[in-house]
């Protein structure tokens, strides 16, 4: 099957302008405009509003969208179907990832992967913990990195307990100790993640009861990092996303303590191709071994 006008279709959805989906598909602006003109004209139907601003999903577009991807997802499990019929895995694994996975683990896990599946490619999709539900729900991702509870139902394995840790500026009052109580904590101003993404602080506040006092929130974790070293605040942060991380901050174990349990999630529906299926258990493993090292 032909997919080649669906692909063109949904990354011009996704990105909302043609010449950025041309950019990501070697096509030109025109090449894309032909695409999908062809393929509104093969329905009956327009599928996007073009504009000087961009391009903007029909009524009837978004009631296609998720068919189409349907297709597309049915498409890339049967080529790697047959790849692995060849005895040869190949294909692409899309991989939905928050900041301290995406910098600290999956490179070396990637990496690793490859010099077994040398034909297997990946695509990332960095975000939040509000971005990971998202891509795990409407399908953009074979599999993903969260935080444990999901949101929603789907198949997921622990693989690794991270501590939160308070994080201060140099010379803060609490840095004195070996230990940061979470209620004196929030007696300075805290600096956090936007509230859709904040499970891990709540979390630890929400266990020592008590109420931060927010200046500051961004989408960004190393800006927190930034703005605690400048003295701005304090902040709590999981151990994993602070490797490497830790000039300019005073970083404490919290009292009580607090974790959050890494796991790896796989859409609902058993829509996970045999590429994303061979990752999935390889990440597992890849994960126990560098833990059972540490």
């Amino acid at each position: 099957m032909d997919t080649k006008k669906y692909e063109v279709f949904v990354k011009t959805a996704e990105l909302a302008s043609l010449t950025r989906a041309g950019a990501e598909l070697g096509l030109t602006q025109s090449g894309v405009s032909h695409v999908l003109a062809g393929l509104e004209g093969e329905l009956g139907f327009p599928l996007l509003t073009r504009s000087r601003t961009g391009a903007r999903l029909t009524p009837e577009g978004e009631r296609a969208l998720p068919l189409i991807r349907e297709i597309l997802r049915g498409q890339a499990a049967l080529d790697a179907l047959a790849a692995e019929l060849r005895q040869v895995a190949e294909g692409t694994v899309r991989v939905g990832t928050f900041t301290s996975v995406a910098v600290h683990w999956l490179p070396g896990m990637m990496q690793a992967f490859q010099e077994k599946y040398p034909r297997v490619d990946f695509k990332l999709f960095n975000g939040d913990y509000h971005d990971v539900d998202r891509w795990l729900t409407d399908g953009s991702v074979d599999l993903a990195f969260t935080a444990l509870p999901l949101r929603q139902r789907c198949p997921a394995i622990a693989l690794a307990e991270d501590r939160l840790l308070a994080i201060l500026p140099p010379g803060h009052p609490l840095a004195s100790r070996p230990v940061c109580p979470t209620e004196e904590l929030v007696r300075w101003p805290f600096i956090t993640l936007l509230e859709s993404s904040d499970h891990d602080s709540r979390r630890a506040l929400e266990k020592a009861g008590v109420r931060p006092d927010v200046r500051f929130t961004t989408k960004d974790d190393y800006a927190i990092i930034a703005m605690v070293s400048q003295g701005m605040g304090v902040s709590i942060m999981p151990e994993l996303l602070l490797e490497g991380r830790r000039d300019g901050i005073e970083v404490r174990p919290l009292d009580p303590p607090t974790s959050r349990t890494i796991a790896l999630a796989l859409p609902a529906g058993d829509r996970t191709g045999p590429a994303a299926r061979k990752f999935a258990d390889f990440a597992v493993a890849w994960v126990k071994a560098r833990h059972a090292a540490g």
